[in-house]
């Protein structure tokens, strides 16, 4: 009992506890098991592993002089933060403390304790993360300066002029770190390439990657290599796989997809029997591990999707060529089928390497319109070639039947808790030199929804397969912890403002946010609170330590069904046919490394796209200064208010200086700014009609003012 209250406060040694918290957490509810967490709070007490800081609190007990080593992140905001393995949780260092740290860095960090809060400060730099920094570079006569201040860089980096020679005022450059002199404000840089002028699309789009530390082209002997691959398909190998080369096959994707890694096949065996078939793009039979293309695609781990392209996780040749289920083309697969009825039971599952041969490609507009019209005309505004065609009747009846059963399989998820977010996602129309001449919102339909159901049954079958095993093989999860309860505190401090309630009842928390969801769709608040509530969640990542996935209500949860731009899948793909073929247990310290990586590349990823949406929002609005929206308030701060435009999602900040007439202070109880004098109140939510005062497409912000 000792160590399982002492590993309570190891993982979190931020927090106070008491005996009560700590029975609610190891689930003891019986007087003598309460009597002995305080017997055994006195005897750590005692030991000195933890110390009392209130009457029955008790915390953490930091030694003095305690030194720790970590990896320094700087937040948004200039601070730093530090996630020592020692200590459970993340300690927020202030910028005065940091000691010319930069982020990545290897630091050697003091942490104490002090006003019952954990603080650190940074000692000295072990060891420099190896970055390349971006920035616009500004010549003066005898030297220069890359100015990179954003995001997690917070100092400017100086160079010589004899490193400036052949560069021009106003590019945008990539610099690496040389030195930080004592006795120097600013480090010292070395520029290494440009990348064009600041402002430009392309030049703008490959700083967002290299901020991220992301790639924009393949090496050539990396190319070279994917295109020695046979594009044959062999008798021997059409013999080891299951064949559905006669059963009707056909994809469904996006209008402007170049790769289809998933398919589906429909057979129905008895009146309320069906086989469906998951088919997902063998990429494994093609990329091998440990060779250079393998390296290659972990390196990456995945593909990134920016708003004018898609920087890929694997060479052309394989991800839109080998890899891809094109219609009327024979392909190597890796399948989850099942037989199932019309209320969505699975009644038997199967798994292994298949042949398909895809007999449609559909869009989701195409099958949208099915669906709708319940006709099996396809008229030429929405097929693909623009001509209008009949699908055949065996085909748009497999369509319905798969509608009915993956309205059924949302339907069952829906009731077990899994959240709902039907988010608006803002898409722009793009000229040829890939500048936005338009915005418009994608929206998740039926046809979208049949799809993800059955990609969802595939993943979660899959993890189950495994997972559920007397003694579960070590594999790779997709898991997704509970929500923070401080944020949901927040969260409904703040929908209070709006009228919303949200009751905090841990058994059916998810019941609760998905009626707030219900509630506030379709009102002008609803961007703002769902972005509120995707908050309180948890990120999702790889792991092999499964603990389920909460967002979609499933104990067991993996990613099966995009290998050819989630790395995460080409390994479950590898594992899942090692275990089939009888292989015993592989090494699970080296899968987690693996999971720890696809994670963080991932999230990368994300902050990349999110930059390149903000950066072509700004680039919209550019020729609109001066021209009058109606917004919402959408973040309050001491320094102002964000606000965004209702017609095209664009967000841009208030500054407090541009509201005339009275001074404004900040109310970060209520999120507002309350006028000294009037009295005038600007809350979160508030509708707002605003002029675009500025846009700033190089350092990718808009300003706004008041009407």
């Amino acid at each position: 009992m000792e160590d399982r209250i002492y590993s309570i406060f190891n993982r979190q040694p931020k927090k106070l506890f008491n005996y009560k918290q700590l029975a609610a957490e190891l689930k003891i509810t019986d007087t003598q098991g309460r009597n002995l967490i305080i017997n055994c709070l006195q005897l750590l007490k005692r030991k000195e592993k933890i110390e009392e800081i209130e009457r029955g609190k008790f915390s953490f007990k930091i030694p003095k002089g305690n030194t720790v080593e970590a990896i320094l992140t700087i937040l948004p905001a200039g601070k730093g933060a530090i996630s020592p393995t020692d200590f459970g949780e993340e300690i927020i260092i202030p910028k005065k403390k940091i000691n010319r740290a930069l982020h990545g860095d290897t630091v050697s960090a003091l942490v104490y304790r002090k006003n019952k809060e954990l603080h650190a400060e940074i000692l000295e730099v072990l060891k420099r993360g190896e970055r390349e920094y971006v920035g616009v570079l500004e010549k003066h006569k005898d030297f220069g300066f890359v100015l990179c201040k954003k995001g997690s860089m917070y100092t400017d980096l100086f160079v010589s002029a004899e490193n400036i020679k052949h560069y021009k005022e106003g590019e945008k450059v990539v610099a690496v770190f040389k030195d930080w002199p004592k006795n120097s404000d600013s480090p010292t840089g070395t520029i290494i390439k440009s990348l064009g002028q600041s402002g430009e699309t392309n030049t703008e789009i490959h700083a967002i990657l290299h901020d991220y530390g992301l790639p924009y082209d393949f090496p050539k002997a990396i190319e070279s290599v994917a295109a020695q691959i046979s594009t044959e398909i062999s008798f021997a190998e059409i013999k080891k796989r299951k064949d559905f080369r006669k059963t009707l096959t056909f994809t469904i994707d996006p209008i402007t997809a170049k790769d289809f890694d998933d398919a589906l096949s429909f057979k129905q065996l008895e009146t309320d029997v069906f086989e469906i078939g998951i088919h997902i793009a063998d990429v494994s039979h093609y990329v091998q591990p440990n060779t250079a293309l393998d390296e290659e695609a972990f390196n990456r781990a995945t593909s990134v999707y920016l708003v004018d392209r898609v920087v890929p996780m694997l060479p052309e040749v394989l991800s839109n060529g080998l890899c891809s289920l094109r219609p009327q083309e024979e392909k190597y697969t890796f399948s989850a089928v099942f037989k199932m009825n019309s209320k969505g039971d699975v009644l038997d599952e199967w798994f292994g390497k298949t042949i398909i041969n895809s007999d449609h490609r559909f869009s989701y507009e195409e099958v949208q319109h099915l669906l709708e019209t319940q006709h099996t005309q396809v008229t030429d505004k929405v097929s693909l070639d623009g001509k209008a065609y009949e699908v055949p009747t065996s085909v748009f009846e497999s369509i319905q039947h798969l509608d009915g059963i993956a309205k059924k399989l949302r339907s069952h998820r829906m009731k077990k808790g899994a959240i709902s977010f039907d988010r608006v996602e803002v898409n722009f129309h793009l000229n040829e030199a890939n500048h936005p001449e338009g915005v418009y919102f994608k929206t998740s339909k039926d046809a979208h929804k049949l799809i993800e159901e059955f990609m969802l049954l595939a993943n979660r079958k899959v993890a189950e397969f495994i997972g559920k095993r007397k003694a579960p093989l070590p594999f790779v999860y997709r898991i997704h912890d509970d929500p923070d309860e401080e944020k949901l505190l927040k969260l409904k401090s703040t929908i209070s403002q709006f009228g919303y309630q949200l009751e905090i009842n841990p058994k059916n928390i998810s019941g609760a946010l998905n009626q707030l969801l219900l509630d506030c769709n379709g009102k002008k608040e609803q961007n703002l609170i769902d972005t509120m509530t995707l908050r309180c969640m948890s990120k999702a990542e790889y792991s092999t330590k499964n603990i389920g996935h909460y967002g979609l209500a499933f104990n067991h949860y993996s990613h099966f069904t995009s290998p050819i731009r989630r790395y995460p899948d080409v390994m479950v793909h590898r594992l899942l046919q090692h275990y089939l073929e009888g292989g015993t247990a592989v090494k699970e310290d080296l899968l987690e490394e693996a999971c720890v990586h696809c994670s963080q590349r991932e999230q990368l990823a994300t902050k990349a796209e999110r930059d390149s949406i903000k950066f072509m929002q700004v680039l919209y609005m550019e020729d609109k200064v001066g021209m009058v929206f109606d917004g919402v308030i959408s973040g309050v701060t001491d320094r102002g208010m964000y606000v965004e435009i209702n017609d095209n999602k664009c967000e841009g900040m208030i500054r407090i200086m541009d509201i005339k007439g009275d001074y404004y202070n900040f109310d970060e109880r209520n999120l507002a700014l309350v006028g000294e004098r009037k009295k005038k109140v600007f809350q979160l939510g508030d509708a707002i009609k605003i002029k675009v005062k500025k846009a700033n497409v190089i350092k990718r912000f808009l300003d706004f003012e008041p009407v």
